[in-house]
């Protein structure tokens, strides 16, 4: 095996010669752990807001700004035939439409003295619902708060979403899961200082929220408070933006729904970095832990005030500001994702929404070239071949990293397998049934735009791919050197 490193960290690896003795790793099936269940929708994602309706974002952009990127987009056409093509292999699935520019939305028309304001017109809003009419996709919408002043928290009024969910009734357009404000607890890096709600008067304005979506569409869920967390930092400045616990034991209506975002990564974009995207970052074991230390926490709030909710990860990219220019859109950046989805859903997580579908450098489809990117791969492998039961398992090698959940036929389990070495790895089994397929997700290199899937990169034919498209490989209980690997059993 030969490991080369350049001056910026950039890793390019060769497959070794599988005569040597590879490494034994022993994977064993945990019976006496009862398996739990996830939704249905679990593999989830966004399409931000600045790129539905064309606001400032990170294509093209060099820098952030106010939690921004600096570029203008062009509103997102969603009728591109490509486009479509590609979300329909990964339907169904609820479709989150937030971002930063969600307080600062106007919904329909502006106001005279803002001309230059964002808006989401009547055609964006329809064009939405038929978009997630067509590929079974379930809106996940963020309502504005846009209240930028304290002496206006705790007195936020309804009256302009009320106008948008009467045009909706109207139109019998549903919105399945609502949510205020976007990342409410960052309001002071977005906005200025003096711009941050505080946990009880934000609480009031919650519950204000809750009665008023009740009222106008009762089969909504509600999701809050959709806090960020940041790697090593959680929720950063105390005691101003540390608001989760103390919102959730305030407010007084009940959630549906506990969300949160995490990037366990800051792009080149962002002001500050906790944990740069780096190509060693992305690919230490170790990077993808604070996940479960910060949904851990997340969990006991959410025990303790609010029991009857799920929880949610609303919103999550390999980086934030945009994700990391070539990393996000690479075969690297897989890795986490991958170990995300499992780890999510090992720990009762039931919905993970990846930011973004498309936009950004760490979309599953690139906007300009509309191709997908290695994430959309694993993703559509994910939804293919991983269902709903979650069983526990153990790896003896903690670079070897090992999920399994129900497959989508009755019978049947999926194991995942990811290996974060630059070695083969022998897979010993134990508990498993007779394994029946597999299938192996590698690249040419690590920063690679294209994978291989069994040695074969995916094609498209009339729009669709199919796992029977892909050769089968032999039934030595062998992973390549840095792959990602789903391995079905009959048991």
């Amino acid at each position: 095996m030969t490991l080369m490193t350049s001056d910026r960290t950039r890793f390019r690896f060769y497959k070794p010669k599988l005569t040597r003795n590879p490494r034994q790793v022993t994977v064993s099936l945990n019976t006496a752990q009862s398996p739990h269940t996830i939704d249905p929708n679990y593999l989830s994602f966004s399409i931000d807001i600045s790129v539905l309706a064309g606001g400032l974002w990170w294509d093209g952009s060099q820098k952030s700004s106010k939690g921004l990127g600096t570029q203008k987009a062009t509103p997102l056409d969603l009728q591109q035939s490509k486009f479509n093509k590609l979300v329909k292999n990964l339907g169904p699935a609820y479709l989150r439409i937030g971002g930063s520019e969600a307080d600062k939305l106007h919904y329909f028309n502006a106001l005279p003295e803002q001309p230059d304001a964002l808006v989401l017109s009547h055609a964006m809003w329809d064009a939405l619902h038929l978009f997630c009419q067509r590929h079974q996709l379930a809106l996940m919408f963020t309502f504005k708060y846009g209240l930028f002043r304290q002496s206006l928290h705790g007195h936020w009024q309804p009256d302009e979403i009320q106008t948008l969910l009467k045009y909706s009734n109207d139109h019998q357009q549903k919105i399945a899961v609502c949510e205020l404000g976007n990342e409410l607890n960052a309001y002071w890096a977005f906005h200025g200082l003096s711009s941050q709600p505080l946990a009880k008067n934000l609480a009031k304005d919650y519950d204000r929220f809750i009665r008023t979506i009740r009222t106008h569409s009762p089969d909504s869920k509600i999701a809050g408070p959709g806090s960020a967390f940041w790697p090593r930092i959680g929720e950063t400045i105390r005691p101003i933006s540390n608001l989760t616990a103390t919102f959730l034991a305030s407010i007084k209506e009940p959630l549906d729904i506990v969300d949160w975002h995490y990037y366990p990564f800051q792009s080149s974009r962002s002001p500050v970095k906790t944990r740069p995207a780096t190509l060693k970052n992305l690919l230490s074991y170790k990077s993808f832990l604070d996940y479960e230390k910060y949904l851990s926490q997340l969990t006991r709030y959410r025990d303790r005030f609010q029991p009857q909710a799920q929880i949610w990860t609303g919103e999550t990219g390999s980086a934030q500001c945009g994700g990391e220019r070539h990393l996000s859109d690479r075969f690297a950046s897989s890795f986490w994702w991958a170990d995300q989805l499992g780890r999510g859903a090992r720990l009762g997580q039931q919905v993970m929404v990846r930011q973004s579908l498309i936009g950004g450098d760490y979309a599953l489809i690139n906007k300009e070239s509309m191709k997908p990117n290695p994430d959309y791969w694993l993703s559509w492998l994910w939804k293919k071949l991983m269902g709903d039961t979650v069983f526990a398992v153990n790896s003896n090698d903690p670079e070897v990293l090992v999920y399994c959940h129900s497959a989508k036929k009755a019978g049947k389990c999926t194991l995942l397998i990811i290996n974060m070495t630059p070695y083969p790895k022998r897979i010993q089994c134990q508990g498993f049934g007779v394994k029946k397929k597999r299938f192996e997700m590698t690249a040419d290199s690590l920063t690679a735009k294209k994978i291989r899937i069994n040695g074969s990169k995916p094609k498209f034919n009339a729009g669709k791919v199919k796992l029977k498209d892909f050769p089968t490989l032999s039934k030595l209980n062998l992973v390549s050197p840095y792959s990602i690997n789903f391995w079905c059993f009959s048991i």
